[in-house]
């Protein structure tokens, strides 16, 4: 007992002389607190923060410096790109004043007006894309926690798109969902629902591309296509309930190597959209939740880092293919009606030689160039030029024929084919005509080229574009399309004005018509 009492005693003396000890130290410290020592106080922190001793301040200012310029960045970049973009949609509006096929001009002008409402709305759009039956709207009910569109273990049970909004925490934009129909399906039901489909994914700032096993080739070739035309794809690979630890590794390092020049291996997520029902004897089957984190991570990530990015991105890619589509048109609007102002000349040029031969063949190089032709295939390529730059032009173009030897062999042919089938009163005007018509096409085709690429022959030069012409009107399909003509246009109403009955003569054999050049 007195052993215990001596122990409590030097505790409690210990104790003591501990809290005499702290309020003495607490008195000296609050004694010394006073203006003075407060700013030298501070002096020694600036000072110690300023020479990197205190680097966490620091740090902690450059992060949110850092956040603030990277979000000015991400704005203006939004900001410019829809600009380019607005500017892109005026000279669509040009192009499609000169179009003359109202139908045409009409569908491109909706989807200008299209794709204007585009740079003001305010979605994300998330396409998902896939085969029929690999669990594209499954995924869809899973991201949304509740049942939508209709599932079935058949491939096309998506017959259209169906549209549906996801709101992610902090995103400030909502995600438009489509679900696709899928692709690859037999049938021409089948092909029109792809073609459906492959709009939609054009349409995509993101899309997610559902497979449930090793990618097809034409699978592979799609996706590829749409990733190399600018579009940001995830590929996610469902239904890993179905599958071992070991199958999924295997697939995963398939997928990495087959998609390897167009997907980060980050972007090939493993998914189970709706697992399989567990059977428990003598209870209620379990239903395990769908295992979806892994891509809610992912989409949650790019969207907040890419998002505003992948909107002006896509924004820019429709105006381009709108620009290209359009261009398209007025390029093959141009070029019949060039093709036929060659038509017109070509037989012009053909009528008159008929009727006041040449007296030597190598003047029908100069014959079969008119200035005026170069002058209205100018204009309809939208170029003016005086009538001296076409007679040059004109003059260059017959100098190349004769001198590449175009003319001696454009005769030579014509007058193979014909020179047997023809009356013997008609056969040397005849050839002169129908040969000098032949190198008007070619010379007009030649041209065409020349004002397609802005009044540039190119590397080659202008022989190698004649001589490009001069080889593909001597195709047989050409050739003979051509022969079929003069035979309407010139030699059958030459020989018929002379004589009203002749024996029936051979020709070449009736072909579609054909005004390539």
């Amino acid at each position: 007992m007195k052993i215990n009492k001596s122990k409590k005693l030097i505790f409690y003396i210990f104790i003591i002389i501990i809290s005499l000890i702290i309020v003495g130290l607490v008195g000296a410290i609050i004694r010394l607190i006073n203006l003075p020592a407060i700013f030298i106080t501070i002096l020694i922190v600036g000072g110690l923060s300023y020479s990197k001793k205190i680097e966490w301040i620091q740090n902690n200012l450059k992060s949110i410096l850092k956040l603030k310029n990277e979000k000015n960045s991400v704005d203006l970049s939004f900001i410019s790109k829809k600009q380019a973009a607005s500017k892109s949609l005026k000279s669509i509006d040009q192009l499609i004043t000169l179009i003359n096929d109202e139908v045409k001009a009409k569908a491109l002008k909706d989807e200008k007006n299209r794709v204007s409402l585009e740079l003001e709305r305010g979605d994300i759009i998330l396409v998902v894309f896939g085969i029929g039956s690999s669990g594209k709207t499954s995924l869809i009910r899973a991201l949304l926690k509740r049942i939508v569109g209709k599932v079935s273990p058949e491939m096309g049970s998506t017959r259209s798109k169906e549209t549906f909004r996801l709101k992610l925490k902090g995103l400030p934009r909502g995600i438009k969902i489509i679900d696709t129909p899928g692709i690859l399906e037999a049938g021409k039901a089948g092909r029109e629902r792809e073609k459906s489909a492959l709009i939609e994914a054009r349409k995509s700032d993101l899309m997610l591309v559902v497979i449930e096993g090793d990618l097809r080739s034409e699978e592979t070739r799609t996706i590829r296509s749409l990733s190399k035309s600018g579009k940001r794809l995830l590929i996610v690979l469902n239904k890993i309930d179905l599958r071992g630890e070991s199958e999924e590794k295997r697939l995963i390092e398939i997928l990495n190597s087959r998609c390897s020049d167009f997907i980060d291996p980050k972007d090939i997520i493993c998914t189970s959209a709706s697992p399989q029902t567990i059977t428990i004897p003598g209870k209620r089957p379990y239903q395990p939740a769908p295992e979806i984190d892994a891509l809610i991570r992912r989409l949650a990530y790019i969207l907040h880092e890419e998002g505003e990015e992948l909107i002006a991105d896509n924004i820019l890619l429709q105006c381009s293919n709108l620009g290209k589509e359009g261009k398209r048109l007025l390029v093959k609007q141009r070029s019949k009606s060039a093709k036929k102002c060659i038509d017109k000349y070509g037989w012009l040029s053909s009528g008159v030689l008929i009727l006041t031969p040449l007296p030597v063949i190598d003047m029908i190089a100069a014959a079969a160039v008119n200035g005026q032709m170069v002058i209205e295939i100018a204009r309809i390529y939208g170029v003016q030029i005086t009538k001296e730059r076409a007679k040059n032009l004109a003059f260059s173009m017959g100098k190349i024929l004769a001198t590449m030897g175009l003319v001696n062999g454009g005769v030579s042919l014509i007058s193979s084919t014909l020179s047997l089938s023809l009356p013997t009163f008609v056969v040397s005007k005849v050839i002169q005509g129908i040969s000098v018509s032949w190198l008007t096409r070619i010379a007009g085709a030649s041209f065409i080229t020349y004002f397609q690429q802005d009044q540039n022959w190119g590397d080659g030069g202008i022989q190698e574009v004649v001589e490009y012409h001069y080889n593909l009107n001597k195709r047989d399909e050409y050739f003979k399309s051509f022969i079929r003509r003069a035979y309407e246009r010139v030699i059958d109403p030459l020989v018929e004005k002379k004589f009203k009955k002749l024996p029936p003569r051979s020709r070449p054999q009736k072909v579609e018509d054909s005004l390539d050049l």
